[in-house]
């Protein structure tokens, strides 16, 4: 296989797994958003429920700052992400697992983007009726003012705060208390990969795509 051909078929298979994250993203949210009032649950188990809710901050509900700055923060980071994906692609020093783990990480930040600049253009509110799609500009909201749509819970443990407890003594708990979606799980999976087998060669990368080095590089390219 040439040097050409490793890098087209890495860049297809990150681009098809991109993709296909995206389609299985937006067919679970378009899905909740079009059977589900916001607020209702549907149980699967004791452990796993649908129970739909939207937010306008981070995954798993986190709430930072203001949502248009979120959700330009989200474009840039993402945009920058997918192009340094490509280069790092172009490199051909880094195993396939490498290059995917980052295009997991890639297409769940770039699911949530979508949900962000088009769903309250598109859809109207989900509070008290099922949404609808709608013309373009008669949604709930303005472009880039869109918000995430979550369903994920996996309440898998109930108890209590042992009565010794310094803080929440005697309080209901709930281990896995978050709401998020199929974006969010993208995320943390790419990055507790990155984590546990990439770390090494995360480093490398950023070492390489540093500017200095591409510098250096073009210095010798030349």
């Amino acid at each position: 296989m040439t040097s050409s051909k490793g890098t087209s078929k890495a860049l297809a298979l990150c681009s098809g797994l991109i993709l296909l994250l995206l389609i299985i993203d937006q067919a679970s949210k378009i899905w909740v958003k079009t059977s589900m009032v916001e607020g209702e649950m549907i149980e699967i188990a004791s452990w796993f429920k649908f129970y739909f809710v939207e937010n306008e901050g981070m995954a798993y509900g986190i709430t930072i700052g203001s949502k248009l700055l979120l959700t330009l923060f989200r474009i840039i980071a993402m945009s920058a992400g997918l192009y340094y994906l490509i280069r790092i692609i172009r490199m051909q020093r880094f195993s396939l697992g490498f290059l995917l783990t980052l295009s997991l990480v890639i297409a769940g930040g770039f699911g949530n983007i979508i949900d962000c600049l088009f769903y309250g253009e598109i859809f109207s509110s989900s509070r008290g009726a099922v949404a609808q799609l709608v013309p373009w500009g008669s949604g709930y909201g303005d472009f880039l003012h869109g918000k995430v749509v979550d369903m994920l819970y996996f309440p898998i443990i109930r108890t209590t705060y042992p009565e010794w407890s310094p803080v929440h003594a005697g309080e209901p708990f709930i281990f896995f208390s978050p709401i998020f979606n199929f974006a969010d799980a993208c995320i943390s999976v790419g990055v507790a990969l990155l984590l546990l087998f990439y770390r090494r060669s995360f480093s490398l990368a950023l070492e390489l795509l540093s500017p200095q080095r591409t510098e250096e590089t073009d210095s010798t390219a030349q």
